[in-house]
């Protein structure tokens, strides 16, 4: 992994053999059986139409789900977090936050935690960029999908 410390400018994760490579070439297949079925009208270039469309829908699922499944996760962990961290009076605050909030929250050291978890009951910030964009002392993630 990369030495450097995270922040809002650099958080996003790039996996370049799916951006890069496959999801490319599977946009490339669609449009090319597209293509295929308006130069040469039947049967078989249209169903290399809907196989295509498949492989493509098949490539945004596989990506999609596993990254439910890590916000799943990371839901769970900063709950975790929030009870070890925490006074019980903003841990309750806590069940106000919506799934995208707490996926946010995975940033915050936990110095800056409950301010930003009060920040946010408070309705002062409440989307997840400006959650990111509030966090001054970056908890690198950089083991994710």
């Amino acid at each position: 992994m990369a030495t450097t410390s995270q922040s809002f400018a650099n958080h996003t994760r790039w996996h370049p053999p799916f951006h890069f490579f496959v999801l490319p070439v599977m946009l490339i297949n669609f449009f090319w059986a597209v293509v295929l079925f308006v130069k040469t009208p039947g049967r078989n270039s249209g169903w290399w139409i809907v196989v295509s469309l498949a492989l493509l829908l098949l490539t945004f699922f596989v990506r999609t789900n596993a990254l439910k499944v890590q916000d799943r996760i990371i839901r769970l962990e900063e709950r975790l977090r929030y009870q070890q961290l925490l006074a019980p009076v903003v841990v309750q605050q806590t069940s106000a936050l919506t799934p995208q909030q707490m996926v946010a929250l995975r940033f915050a050291s936990d110095g800056e935690l409950e301010q930003l978890v009060t920040a946010i009951a408070a309705g002062k910030i409440s989307k997840p960029k400006e959650i990111k964009q509030a966090i001054t002392s970056w908890r690198a993630d950089t083991f994710r999908v």
